[in-house]
């Protein structure tokens, strides 16, 4: 079997990755109207990109948080994010729909999960946690899939 170099998809096709940056930013727009903390999408961000191994992602957006002012601390916990006090009602609402939404193979979104971020977030915010999962699974399958270099 014939090893061929990767494509990277978004050079290959601009126009597409251009338009998933758009919207990316129109989903950030919409996180800070809906009064989500920069912080806590930059977390969610990670989040979603531990859960899908996405090493490029993840170093970006660790970085952009520690550039935010994150505690790294909370960084290093993210993914038991469950079992510490860093985080606040709305951060762990958040939180669980991101993973929710990233693992939609292993079940799809539960009507417990969904709820349980409904109980805590506005409708606003519930769907820009929605986009910013959305938007972060479909960077990290670009990524993964063109390989992006991460380290020596």
């Amino acid at each position: 079997m014939t090893n061929h170099q990767r494509v990277n998809i978004g050079e290959q096709h601009p126009a597409a990755y251009k338009a998933l940056i758009a919207l990316s930013s129109e989903v950030e727009e919409a996180a800070a109207a809906a009064g989500l903390n920069p912080l806590l999408v930059e977390l969610l961000r990670i989040r979603a990109s531990q859960i899908n191994g996405c090493a490029f992602c993840l170093r970006m957006h660790t970085r952009a948080a520690l550039k935010k002012g994150a505690n790294p601390d909370r960084i290093a916990v993210l993914p038991a994010w469950e079992e510490t006090d860093y985080f606040s009602e709305t951060d762990r609402a958040a939180l669980r729909l991101t993973e929710a939404i990233t693992r939609v193979p292993d079940g799809h979104v539960s009507d417990e999960d969904f709820n349980a971020a409904a109980a805590v977030l506005t409708a606003d915010q519930v769907s820009a946690v929605a986009w910013l999962a959305t938007v972060m699974n479909a960077f990290n399958r670009v990524a993964i899939t063109s390989r992006y270099p991460v380290g020596g």
